[in-house]
């Protein structure tokens, strides 16, 4: 070989080796999307058993397990209003191991209300998947003399500050339902947070109360047993659950809050693992019987792609910061 060849066939070495690199790192790739999980997956639960959320984890749990081979634990993390069990995430290794089962309240609710909580919702999760939404249903005390929002409106014009409207307590999805209605419709009501829907109801079903936006599973039995009046549900559009039930947004225009559930790595989870159980959460909510039952607890069975939800969190945030600061909220 000439001194004149020398380069040139160095220079071809090197790009056949740069692109034997590349080709390597793709497999690699590729290759750990295939082979993962290769030990047990835990969804955390940032609440206490036995409720909504733990359900779902439970159900998608049971079909992780039947499709990849590998035990899917739930473990229930509750404390702070959903904040701890999603800081157990945050600090979790990004290896898809560890999956948060998240909603509002750790997510896009505390980081507005709460002053100081141990991570950053926009910064140190990667969004998975939607699961589902579930609207809330506006309920009023069958005393009370209103059959719609536009009814309720004009009654709480004529009496301001008399009406009273419940919640199962301060900073929650209903309380900033009920705050948000009265800032777009120009009313004033006050708030009497309880803990929880159950004594709230109660005293709906005496008239010491007039109203609440509550869980439409909690309320389906008190509505049918004439004990509460459903006048609205809190999505855009009318609920698979309710259908002759008007939204509120067909009364007050560009209304839409409903309740969620969706899941997320820690940052940086690997995106071909992202990308991997966005598709498996998306197929289980769509088999036939998984979708019955969600849509028999009054929620909307949805799946999606990482950047659905991530769209849903932004705008979630945004909306709730500014409900928050214009009511001037404060957490308990």
């Amino acid at each position: 070989m000439t001194p004149a060849t020398r380069p040139a066939a160095a220079h071809a070495g090197i790009g056949y080796c740069s692109a034997a690199i590349v080709v390597c790192c793709a497999f690699a790739g590729s290759a750990s999307a295939q082979a993962w999980p290769t030990k047990p997956i835990r969804i955390v639960v940032p609440y206490a058993a036995g409720g909504p959320l733990d359900d779902v984890a439970r159900t998608l749990g049971v079909r992780m397990s039947e499709t990849w081979g590998q035990t899917v634990v739930v473990d229930n993390r509750g404390g702070a209003g959903g904040s701890l069990g999603a800081d157990t995430v945050a600090r979790s290794a990004p290896d898809g191991y560890t999956i948060l089962l998240g909603n509002s309240g750790p997510m896009t609710i505390n980081p507005n209300l709460m002053k100081k909580i141990p991570y950053d919702a926009t910064k140190d999760f990667s969004p998975i998947s939607l699961i589902l939404t579930s609207p809330m249903v506006m309920v009023v005390s069958p005393t009370l003399p209103v059959k719609d929002v536009a009814g309720l409106v004009k009654l709480a014009r004529a009496r301001p500050n008399e009406l009273n409207y419940a919640s199962a307590g301060v900073g929650n999805l209903q309380h900033l339902g009920m705050e948000s209605v009265q800032a777009s419709a120009g009313i004033r009501m006050n708030h009497v947070p309880y803990k929880g829907a159950a004594p709230a109801f109660i005293d709906i079903f005496g008239g010491r109360i007039e109203l609440m936006f509550a869980n439409v599973v909690g309320s389906l039995p008190h509505i049918k047993a004439g004990k509460l009046r459903a006048i609205a549900v809190s999505s855009a559009k009318r609920a698979t659950a309710l259908p002759d039930i008007p939204s509120v947004g067909e009364t007050i225009k560009g209304f839409d809050m409903t309740a969620w559930m969706g899941l997320f790595g820690a940052a940086n989870t690997p995106k071909d693992i992202v990308t991997k159980v966005s598709a498996e959460v998306t197929r289980i909510v769509q088999l036939p019987d998984v979708r019955t039952r969600m849509l028999g607890q009054g929620a909307e069975p949805v799946g999606g792609t990482p950047q659905d939800l991530a769209d849903l969190m932004a705008r979630e945030t945004a909306l709730y910061a500014k409900i928050i600061k214009t009511s001037g909220i404060q957490a308990e």
